[in-house]
């Protein structure tokens, strides 16, 4: 299956999803939706904000923090919050980890299976009842790398 053609089916099933939850597919939800599966970014609201407010005049950053809320609330989507920055949204929910940048912020999903284990070795080890977890990686995109390298 080709990516677009994936996209669009991921954003069929998303849209199917809320639909059976009763929440109304207006376009400004369709929009962010179709923006979240299509960023790898892990956006902002104010970046879907300004991304998508040019082809809706009525969006305000409000409607797309209530979009996002809905979404998350519906568990189509995770919210990133990393120390004091704005919160990041990720379509992507299933379990992953994250490298950030340092310098930039970029933020760039990994899968390593086996990481999984630790939920329940924690679990045994401590005797509680472990939900979930998260672990980030920090270091040095190649982007800024490069910037530096060419600074010198």
């Amino acid at each position: 299956m080709s990516a677009e053609l994936n996209m669009e089916h991921m954003l069929d099933e998303a849209i199917q999803s809320l639909r059976k939850t009763g929440v109304r597919i207006t376009p400004q939800r369709q929009a962010v939706l179709k923006f979240l599966i299509e960023s790898n970014s892990h956006p902002t609201a104010d970046e879907i904000y300004k991304a998508l407010s040019p082809q809706f005049s009525n969006m305000s950053v409000a409607t797309v923090y209530n979009n996002l809320k809905v979404f998350k609330d519906s568990g189509l989507v995770k919210e990133l919050t990393y120390g004091d920055a704005a919160s990041r949204y990720d379509f992507e929910t299933d379990n992953h980890y994250h490298v950030i940048c340092s310098e930039c912020g970029k933020i760039t999903d990994f899968h390593y299976p086996r990481l999984d284990e630790v939920e329940h070795i924690a679990q045994h080890i401590t005797s509680f009842a472990v939900t979930h977890h998260r672990m980030e990686i920090y270091g040095v995109c190649p982007e800024c790398l490069n910037k530096k390298g060419n600074r010198n």
